[in-house]
């Protein structure tokens, strides 16, 4: 279906807290965006890659530049 998202954590690089994202499946297995975290605003900037075997993606945190 296009335009579905899927639900992903990651742990903010700043502050250690969980946040909640939506990954867009149509735009490829590996992607790069920064987003603001959603308990101290601080900018991560966020590395997406899709595990094929166990068939979910996996979110990775730095701290933008």
């Amino acid at each position: 279906m296009i335009g579905e998202t899927k639900p992903a954590t990651y742990i903010c690089s700043y502050c250690g807290e969980t946040n909640h994202t939506f990954v867009d499946p149509s735009q490829g297995n590996n992607q790069n965006y920064i987003e603001d975290c959603q308990v101290c605003c601080r900018p991560n900037e966020l590395s997406v890659s899709y595990d094929e075997w166990n068939k979910e993606y996996h979110v990775r945190a730095k701290q933008s530049q």
